[in-house]
């Protein structure tokens, strides 16, 4: 190879190599030349070396985790290779899996971020324990602790995003175990179940038809939630204003799958039967006092059309030692899909700007 680039140098500095060479020895040389190793990059192969010791699984890792009623499993998925930038995706509910955030796979691998899907423990594809009590704050920080050990990340390279739930699991998180962190990403969550239901009930409830509140509130007095018009009436003046603007019919496929594998009962257990207001264990939640002691750099997220007080997202930002504020002016709660772009890029170049600290 090295004597076939010092000929072609050679024949360039003294002739055009078209007029050297016969037109079936150019081509020869060319694709020589082509077929040459070109440089990865460590991290690209990393990635893609293989251990063929063990049975490969495309980066999906089942951890055991420890809880007081016993020893469960939980999913994960790798994708991308960087050991600089690891980002654990935490999704809402509680009780939704990992399905909706699939967003990401088309940003953060073009950027070079490695990131890990994963199913907390009651949903997705991880184990579901039979009955609620097994299910609190306390556990699910602990549960998230087990799976940084297990996926090796640490301070030097570990992102912690949480979207909805996902959001208070990591503030709940950091204010335990920071240490462990680099950096976190709060998307579109308050901090209390108070401020919850005063921004739900006293702003986001007077956009809704009088008429039509009415009728919902009148369905949900007899608990009539899997009723067919609840639903559509949930769907059409909520859902549609404040969990997602794009239209119904054009969901993402990975959001529907999402909702279609929502734990229920999970979800029940902390949020109660929908989103007009918290009833269940979430109602008296509240850390805005403790916001004060997180000190890793942190990116705040709220929405215009959120069905959380954007202002109070911002507030948040102001309240930890170090904190960001993205503000979506055209999303809602998912403004991973109905403002995709700015969200992105507002995440990316969060975790870039850390990166390069």
């Amino acid at each position: 190879m090295l004597l076939q680039v010092k000929f072609i140098a050679v024949c360039k500095k003294h002739l055009s190599l078209k007029k050297l060479l016969p037109e079936s020895l150019l081509f020869l040389i060319l694709l020589l030349n082509s077929c040459s190793p070109k440089q990865q990059n460590p991290d690209q192969i990393n990635y893609f070396k293989t251990d063929s010791t063990i049975v490969q699984t495309g980066g999906v890792t089942m951890i055991p985790v420890t809880t007081p009623k016993g020893r469960y499993n939980v999913w994960t998925k790798r994708t991308g290779s960087n050991p600089k930038i690891k980002v654990l995706l935490l999704a809402g509910g509680p009780g939704f899996p990992h399905d909706y955030l699939e967003a990401f796979e088309s940003f953060f691998p073009a950027q070079n971020i490695e990131f890990y899907y994963y199913d907390e423990l009651g949903s997705g594809n991880s184990d579901k324990p039979d009955g609620n009590s097994i299910y609190s704050i306390d556990t699910a920080v602990e549960e998230i602790e087990q799976v940084r050990k297990a996926l090796h990340l640490d301070k030097d390279n570990f992102y912690i995003y949480g979207h909805s739930w996902g959001g208070l699991l990591a503030m709940e998180y950091a204010l335990k175990y920071q240490n462990n962190l680099k950096a976190m990403i709060v998307s579109n969550m308050c901090s209390s179940g108070k401020e919850f239901n005063r921004y739900v009930q006293q702003e986001l409830t007077k956009q809704i038809p009088v008429e039509i509140m009415s009728r919902i509130n009148k369905l949900a007095e007899n608990t009539d939630y899997d009723n067919p018009e609840y639903i559509n009436l949930v769907t059409k003046h909520f859902y549609s204003k404040f969990i997602c603007r794009i239209p119904i019919e054009k969901w993402p496929e990975p959001l529907n799958r999402g909702f279609g594998k929502l734990n229920k009962s999970y979800y029940m257990k902390f949020q109660g039967p929908n989103e007009f207001g918290i009833v269940g264990d979430l109602k008296n939640w509240d850390i805005s006092g403790r916001l004060k002691n997180i000190t890793i750099p942190t990116l705040m997220i709220g929405a215009k059309y959120d069905e959380i007080d954007p202002l109070h997202i911002k507030w948040m930002s102001k309240q930890v030692k170090n904190g960001h504020y993205l503000y979506c002016s055209k999303g809602s709660h998912l403004s991973m899909y109905d403002q995709q772009n700015y969200y992105m890029k507002g995440i990316i170049d969060f975790i870039k700007k850390i990166n390069h600290h």
